[in-house]
This record gives C-alpha cells, sequence and structure tokens, in this order.
C-alpha cells in the first residue's frame, strides 16, 4: 500500500472511540485541575532594572559604549533572579562569584581602549553579556545532570561547544536551569530540583525540556539564553513562556557536551541547540556565533524581501489523540495572514497536509535507537524493576517522575529497530519531509501552531500526552523552526505559532520573527499580563 493511501485512511472506530475517551478524560481532568489550583497563581514582582528589558544586542552595544558597565548587568540578573526564583524554581545552579569576575575582566578591556567599539563588536560581539542555559548542556565546573537523581553529583568537566563558542565571543554564562528528568518530557519537573512555575500564572507549567530556560528569558533572569530540542523542547517551552525560539536546521548547532547524547546519526539530526530570548533581533547573531563554521551555510547575512516569500499555514494537524487547537491561536494565525495581506498585498495559502496525522508515530517510532530510555534513569530496567519503582513512587521512595517511568515500561514495547513497521514509519518521514520541501522551496514559510493550547496547569500533560506532536513532528523532518510569541489568551497565558522554512533556510524564519514581532509586540512582561 502506498503511503499516500495509508496517510489519508479514515481514522478506524477503535481508534475514534480511543481519541473521544482521551478528550472526555481531559476535559474532566481540567474541572479538577482547575478546582484543585484555582484560577490564579503567586505573583511574581515587575522588572525594575529597565537593562534586562532590552534586547541583547542592545545590552551589549551599550557595555561596549561605556553608558553602562557589565557588572552592573550582571548584578540586575542576579537581582531579578533572586526576586523571582522563589515562586518560578526555573534557576538551578549558579557560578555568580565567577561570572562576577568576567564581567570585571570584560570592563576592564573596554576601559583601557586598546580596542575601540567597533573592533570588540566584530570580535567579542557579546562581551560582557550575561546568559543562562539548561542543565543539560555543560559547564566546566557546573553540574550536568539532565535531571536524573543517577547524576546528580556529575560535573562538566569542560564546556559544551556552544557554551565555549559563546565565550569566545564575551558572552558571560552565570548558571543553569531546570530540565524533565532525562529532558524527555513537556512540564519541567525532576527529583533534584522540583518542579518550575509559569511566571504568568504559577499554577501553569513552563514546558520542556529547556522549561527552567524559557522561564527564566520570560522573567528577565538574564539577557538571553540557550535551550535544545529533539521534540519541541525549545519551542514549547519559548510558547509557554511568550518569547522567542529558534531551532536550527538539523545538523548545524554541534551537539558536543550535551546529555543525553543522540546514540545515532538519525537522533542527532533531530536533535538541535537554540537561542531563547524576549527578543527576535537577537536571535541571528547568536545563531551565528552558535553554529560556528556552519553559519556559512545558513547565508545569514542575506537580505530577506518578506514581499517575495510565499506563505502557507495550517490551523491543525487533525491527529488522533491531540487537542483540537485552541481558537485563540487559530484566531492568532489568521491575524497574521490579514496582516500579509493589508501590510504586503500577500494571500497565504491555507494548506491540508494529510500525512501530518501520522507525526506522533513517525516521532515516536523514529526516536528509537540506542539504549532504552530506563537504562539512562534507573539501575534496574526491566519490567518489573520499572513498576517497583512505581509502586516506591507512591510512597514517596523513587527517585523517578512517574512519567519517565511511564515512559521507561512504555519503551519495553512498540516497534523493533530495522522491523518493517520501523521501516514503514521511516518511509513515511522520507515523503513528508519531500512534501514540506517541495512545498516551501528556496522562498517558502509554513505557519502551524507550536502547541494546541495554552499552558496546561502541572500535572495536565499525563492526560494530554500526545499534544506536543506540533513542534516534533518538525524535528523528525529537520527543518528551522521559530516560536513566535502573539500576544496572550483571555486567560492572560501566552499564545503564538511557529513558523517554519526549508533546511538551511533559517533566514527566512528569522526575518519573519523580527517582522511579527514589531508588528505584534513580541514579549509581554508577565507582571503586567
Amino acid at each position: 500500500m502506498c503511503t499516500t493511501a495509508i496517510a489519508n485512511k479514515p481514522m478506524g472506530l477503535k481508534l475514534r472511540v480511543t481519541h473521544v475517551l482521551r478528550l472526555v478524560l481531559a476535559k474532566v481532568a481540567r474541572f479538577f485541575f482547575s478546582l484543585y489550583y484555582g484560577t490564579e497563581g503567586e505573583k511574581i514582582p515587575p522588572i525594575h532594572d529597565d537593562i534586562l528589558k532590552q534586547p541583547a544586542v542592545e545590552v551589549a552595544k551599550k557595555i561596549r559604549n561605556k553608558e553602562i558597565t557589565s557588572v552592573e548587568v550582571l548584578e540586575a540578573c542576579i537581582r531579578r533572579i533572586k526576586d523571582v526564583n522563589s515562586a518560578l524554581n526555573c534557576f538551578v545552579e549558579d557560578r555568580f562569584e565567577l561570572a562576577l569576575k568576567e564581567a570585571r575582566e570584560a570592563d576592564d578591556l573596554i576601559r583601557s581602549g586598546t580596542k575601540t567599539p567597533a573592533e570588540l563588536e566584530e570580535e567579542r560581539p557579546f562581551l560582557g553579556v550575561p546568559f543562562t542555559t539548561k542543565d543539560c548542556i555543560g559547564v566546566k565546573g557546573l553540574h550536568h545532570t539532565a535531571g536524573v537523581v543517577l547524576r546528580k553529583d556529575v560535573i562538566a568537566d569542560e564546556d559544551s561547544d556552544v557554551i565555549r563558542l559563546l565565550r569566545q565571543k564575551g558572552a558571560i554564562i552565570i548558571g543553569l536551569t531546570n530540565v524533565p528528568e532525562f529532558c524527555m518530557w513537556w512540564e519541567t519537573h525532576n527529583h533534584i530540583h522540583g518542579r518550575t512555575n509559569n511566571p504568568y500564572n504559577t499554577t501553569r507549567i513552563v514546558g520542556g525540556s529547556s522549561g527552567g530556560e524559557g522561564c527564566c528569558q520570560a522573567a528577565g533572569g538574564s539577557i538571553f539564553g540557550i535551550g535544545s530540542d529533539i521534540g519541541g523542547s525549545i519551542r514549547m517551552p519559548s510558547y509557554f513562556n511568550g518569547i522567542f525560539g529558534h531551532k536550527p536546521s538539523r545538523n548545524i548547532v554541534s551537539n558536543e557536551g550535551q546529555y543525553p547524547v543522540p546514540e545515532t546519526d538519525l537522533l542527532n539530526s533531530f536533535l538541535g541547540i537554540g537561542p531563547m530570548t524576549r527578543h527576535a533581533v537577537d536571535l541571528k547573531p547568536i545563531l551565528k556565533i552558535i553554529s560556528g563554521e556552519n553559519s556559512k551555510l545558513l547565508q545569514l547575512e542575506k537580505p530577506v524581501d518578506l514581499t517575495k516569500l510565499k506563505y502557507f499555514y495550517q490551523f491543525s494537524n487533525n491527529a488522533p489523540l491531540v487537542d483540537e487547537v485552541d481558537p485563540e491561536i487559530k484566531a492568532a494565525m489568521k491575524k497574521v495572514t490579514e496582516f500579509l495581506k493589508r501590510q504586503y498585498q500577500i494571500d497565504a495559502e491555507e494548506k491540508n497536509i494529510p500525512m501530518l496525522r501520522k507525526s506522533m508515530p513517525i516521532w515516536l517510532t523514529t526516536m528509537k535507537g540506542g539504549k532504552r530510555f530506563g537504562e539512562y534513569i534507573m539501575k534496574n530496567d526491566s519490567v518489573g524493576g520499572i513498576c517497583w519503582e512505581i509502586v516506591k513512587h507512591f510512597f514517596g521512595l523513587s527517585g523517578n517522575t512517574l512519567i519517565a517511568l511511564f515512559t521507561s515500561l512504555v519503551d519495553h514495547t512498540g516497534l523493533e529497530v530495522g522491523s518493517d513497521g520501523y521501516k514503514h514509519y521511516l518511509k513515511l518521514r522520507e515523503n513528508l519531509e519531500a512534501i514540506f520541501s517541495t512545498m516551501l522551496g528556496d522562498n517558502g514559510v509554513f505557519l502551524f501552531p507550536s502547541h494546541p493550547t495554552t499552558a496546561p496547569y502541572h500535572n495536565e500533560p499525563l492526560v494530554r500526552p500526545f499534544n506536543f506532536s506540533y513542534t516534533a513532528i518538525i524535528n523528525c523532518l529537520g527543518f528551522p523552526a521559530t516560536t513566535i510569541p502573539l500576544g496572550l489568551s483571555r486567560e492572560g497565558l501566552p499564545i503564538g505559532i511557529q513558523v517554519i522554512a526549508n533546511h538551511n533556510n533559517d533566514r527566512l524564519c528569522l526575518a519573519v520573527a523580527e517582522e511579527l514581532d514589531k508588528a505584534f509586540g513580541g514579549w509581554v512582561e508577565p507582571q503586567k499580563a
């Protein structure tokens, strides 16, 4: 049977019944979650230091021009982290003393006058600018746990490639942010550092796995952040926290120094490290640095004429076991298409790509390879060992989160690598990639939801487990994608979309993000929500 026929095959009766039952369960669960958590959480204080509201490129410029010192910027970040972290629990380890030493050295270099501001901009464009990253990207001297209790004492003995490249360009790493256990769930919670809360409403999740980083950026804790993304781990937290996040094209940014290590070339191609920022204008210069020698493949300095682009959009992937896209998110996407029509006389073309219904099984199947999930997070990965850990969990005696244990159990099932079923989904992935590549060409972008709902309540992803399919499928296809905030919902939670381009056409995503940032206001300070 051809793959197109499979993709268009109607949902079977059993699957339809399962889908309806899951939707009913999700609605019932939402009711009880709302009763348990209420409608409002703990409020965080407003941002008092204006420098924290400015783009990283502007902060760097002010430091070079002696309008503010690196030490002053760093101290503002430290104050902000201390102001909000008790409520948010996003920041988990600092290197404040070392960072202050590096900030003083940056200020001394600038004051020395041995380099002009123009020379500094060329050689070290982020000199003195503080940033943060997630606790799975290696930073020399800091813990490198990925939220796994078995790794709670592991210390990185060197910087990951991305951190090294940023430090070479003058940026100052100030600490680590929280992640889910093993970075493999879309709520940030582990048994080392606990749970991270959304700055717009602390009863809601921040996403994962770069959830602590998305939260830290939204709250103004550092000037910019670095995340990683294998199924939406940059884009979902960026979306839930109302900031910009970019997943680069496959194999552009080095994954060296990240844990867990992708064990196959295919998995490595799914994983991408990228920038997370409050301002779209910061995405390109950060990407240029962290992509190293590969930056030339992206032609980031090549101008983008937005009037010459082709725009496509789709409101939903229509996938089974996934929630319907909220009307407010569809309305936001419609506003974008109306803006393009009004501003540039461009008619965006609505698409219906049936194979997107297969997003979840494609991602789940092709993520297999190497060791099982449970082998990384527990000493006994047998089915019996996992079941015993689940029992222990309910008595507060397990080092593992419940979702990690369930995921480990499920990992003992499913298609075997190399089986006919596995090859079938690999072929589906290749066909879907070809469909997108043909549609996008060298001048097309695709507007698509980042997620079907706004940020759920804590633990609610357990009854909406496959909602991350909107981001996960893009990892499988290897395309660049940028999450763009488009304001707040009626509940005061961020909404937005992702924009996707063809391989190595990251600059198209970034140009659209910058335009929509100006048109729709971008990041909104949580305290003002």
